[in-house]
């Protein structure tokens, strides 16, 4: 049955410039629930108007913003935090409906989400800079961390919530303001945030945000790239995306984070703990349906280990049980549209054509609904099938049958990506050379779950560059002012 909400106003299906209102020429977009295609929403479906009015908003909320002390700017995310924690039902219901999600998850995101932002409240009273030893006599020398100015924060689909909460808490504990534009297949989960920032205390202009369907995101997007007054770009998306990002902002040569493509390789070693490495793989690979950035690409086994790891992961991944989010017990939900599904059975059957072997799964399950598609195990996977050179982002694990680690470190870099790695192994010296090899932002370590609001998240190659999250996490958001007094 459709998952239903308590508090119709956390649905407000408008934009936020300093007020709730609709796009400037009246248009709106449907949200449709993956699980069955039906619409069950509309919102603004904004363009430069709105995008331009809410950079206004923004722009003019930052002096005061800025000016307002740390510790009140933690105090009002301290408040929003509380408040996504206590709408966390309601909250998880509304990711699962419009992203698809088992209700678990999505609960778990929004859990994730909070994390972030009542990390970042208790960072902004930390944003020290330095003192500097003066090479000379009669000098005082200092270092400030200052807020960028106005943030433009794009958000992807497949973590509507997180995502939102790990870009603009660390704009806001900076001293920045926001802009925002969420992705058009999940924007009611950002409006409902957004609307609790309102409750806390936000101030009219500081957080704005716009909704804008995929015919016209780049409408909405270019403004704030080609307005000089947006001095940070924070995006998670694609590659393709940031690089078009990066170069559109280099005429203003904008502060940017991107968090992009990933092809995460997953590494078995003949030594590891298999058991542990089957569940670590599980937890790694079948979040939100192998939707997510850092969700495993690539499954390398050892020879020693390959027939004994596959026997234990098919009875897994056979086990999973498929339903939408508001089936009791489901495990993997829909995929966010046709078109995920169509690159999904591509993969798989680019694979079999050159000479994989289905052990489960393997097919769409269309009598589940059309957004569905069975969790699949594949052997004999190597590095001509599209499988490995793109991300599935999907419920499918091939996995490559390997002899040696120099072997298995050089197919696992050999991609222009960069962004999680995984590895199982009990050999201490062969942790620490893996470890260092892997050309990867994120390593796990015999633990499939890697994400916390106290690490650096981000990437390497292609995989974009800044880091969100971890005490690192206000830099992206800051700029260093250097100040020299002399004639002391």
């Amino acid at each position: 049955m459709p998952l239903s909400i308590r508090r119709d106003d956390l649905l407000p299906g408008r934009n936020f410039i300093g007020r709730w209102c609709e796009a400037r020429q009246g248009r709106r977009f449907d949200v449709a629930d993956p699980a069955t295609d039906t619409v069950f929403a509309s919102v603004p479906d904004s363009g430069e108007d709105d995008a331009r009015a809410a950079l206004d908003a923004a722009h003019a909320a930052f002096p005061a913003w800025r000016a307002m002390p740390a510790k009140q700017r933690a105090q009002v995310l301290k408040r929003w935090n509380d408040l996504i924690v206590a709408n966390q039902e309601d909250l998880g219901r509304l990711i699962s409906r419009e992203q698809g999600k088992p209700l678990a998850e999505g609960r778990g995101e929004v859990a994730y989400a909070a994390s972030y932002v009542e990390w970042f409240a208790e960072e902004a009273t930390r944003a020290n800079g330095d003192v500097i030893a003066a090479p000379v006599a009669g000098r005082r020398m200092f270092a400030l961390k200052e807020p960028v100015g106005v943030v433009a924060a794009i958000t992807p689909w497949n973590f509507p919530a997180a995502m939102i909460a790990r870009k603009i808490a660390p704009a806001l504990a900076a001293g920045c303001t926001v802009v925002c534009k969420p992705a058009e297949d999940t924007p009611l989960t950002s409006l409902a945030l957004i609307k609790l920032a309102e409750e806390a205390g936000v101030p009219p202009g500081v957080l704005n945000i716009v909704t804008a369907s995929r015919e016209r995101a780049a409408e909405v997007v270019d403004v704030w790239l080609d307005d000089p007054r947006v001095r940070k770009i924070s995006f998670t998306g694609s590659t393709p995306v940031g690089k078009h990002l990066a170069r559109r902002s280099a005429d203003t040569l904008k502060k940017l984070s991107l968090e992009l493509g990933g092809n995460a390789p997953f590494i078995v070693f003949d030594d590891a703990d298999l058991d542990a490495a089957v569940d670590g793989l599980m937890v790694a690979k079948f979040r939100n349906g192998g939707q997510t950035c850092v969700s495993p690409n690539r499954v390398f086994v050892q020879a020693g280990a390959h027939d004994a790891f596959v026997d234990k992961l098919a009875a897994r991944v056979a086990a999973l049980k498929v339903g939408p989010a508001g089936d009791e017990g489901s495990q993997i939900g829909p995929m966010i549209n046709a078109r995920a599904v169509d690159k999904i059975e591509r993969h798989v059957h680019d694979a079999v054509e050159r000479g994989a072997r289905v052990v489960v799964g393997g097919q769409r399950l269309a009598a589940v609904g059309r957004n569905y598609f069975a969790p699949t195990l594949l052997t004999g996977a190597d590095a001509t099938m599209a499988c490995a050179c793109e991300e599935t982002f999907g419920p499918v694990v091939p996995v490559t049958r390997f002899e040696s680690e120099d072997e298995v470190i050089a197919a696992a870099n050999s991609t222009p990506f960069g962004l999680a790695a995984y590895f199982y192994s009990s050999d201490v010296r062969r942790i620490w050379r893996v470890a260092e090899a892997l050309e990867a932002g994120l390593v796990g370590i015999n633990e499939g779950a890697l994400a916390a609001e106290a690490a650096p998240f981000g990437g390497v190659k292609e995989s974009g560059y800044g880091r969100e999250g971890s005490v690192h996490g206000l830099d992206d958001y800051m700029h260093l002012k250097y100040l020299c007094q002399g004639q002391l």
